[in-house]
């Protein structure tokens, strides 16, 4: 697992501070976290990824201090697409996917190869792969940078059953079309149930969490407030409560052990 025990941080600005956020992603399974802005969601990924160190409590991934892991072996281990990924040279979408197979150095190019042609396959950004990236919508930038970090965690190369790999995803969906909105989170959530990975993503949308997630966590505060299944965590109090916002929820039509949420006027 990776996971977070009893963190705490207070920022120097007097902004929000965090004084004892647990939380476990977990192998197999994809994990939502929505919240209103500012609750520190971007923080937890901070945190989980390890550019962020707390001021006390420990983050651990597959059971050891993740400040005890050896960079690359971290790099092929956990991966994370930001919100922002700024790129300013002409590199083909290829290469620019082909960027995530760095801490793989000497293992082989065929390989390589395969994993980044697997990744710009699953990300749906094989038909523009000789394309200069500085050409491409923010949407299809978007997948480009999604195709560079699965490179990163190897796919389409299998991983020890006992080193599971992690995919932290931070607004995944923000520039997205509502057709690649859903693409992904299928297989964000593939991932975790074919391929044992654990996910994490930052949503704002409580629908798409409601209809991919295995799990969701509702950050405010600094704290996880809630977390388990969409239909018991996504409830009318929750939304009037938290985000200050009157909603149904309801069975959705299609799928009725999961919910859907309407918003009111």
């Amino acid at each position: 697992m990776l996971t977070l025990e009893h963190i705490a941080i207070e920022r120097s600005d007097g902004g929000f501070k965090i004084t004892d956020l647990n939380l476990s992603v977990v192998p197999g399974e994809l994990l939502a976290v929505l919240g209103p802005n500012g609750a520190g969601k971007s923080t937890l990924i901070a945190l989980l990824g390890g550019s962020l160190i707390p001021d006390s409590g420990s983050v651990y991934l597959n059971k050891r201090a993740l400040a005890h892991w050896p960079r690359i072996e971290l790099a092929r281990t956990r991966a994370i697409l930001s919100q922002h990924n700024s790129l300013a040279f002409r590199f083909k979408v290829r290469d620019v996917a082909a960027m995530g197979r760095l801490p793989y150095r000497g293992c082989g190019a065929a390989e390589d190869q395969k994993s980044i042609a697997c990744a710009l396959e699953l990300a749906d950004v094989t038909a523009f792969a000789n394309r200069d990236y500085l050409t491409l919508s923010g949407g299809e930038r978007q997948r480009v940078h999604l195709a560079r970090v699965l490179a990163q965690l190897d796919v389409g190369n299998k991983a020890p059953i006992d080193k599971p790999r992690y995919l932290l995803l931070d607004e995944p969906t923000s520039a997205l079309d509502m057709s690649h909105q859903h693409k992904i989170l299928q297989l964000a959530r593939e991932l975790a149930s074919k391929a044992g990975f654990g996910v994490l993503a930052v949503l704002h949308d409580p629908n798409l969490a409601a209809l991919h997630a295995d799990k969701v966590a509702i950050l405010a505060n600094g704290q996880v407030t809630q977390h388990g299944s969409p239909v018991d965590v996504l409830k009318e109090n929750l939304f009037s409560n938290i985000f200050q916002l009157s909603v149904d929820v309801l069975p959705h039509p299609r799928h009725a052990e999961r919910p859907l949420v309407v918003a009111g006027r």
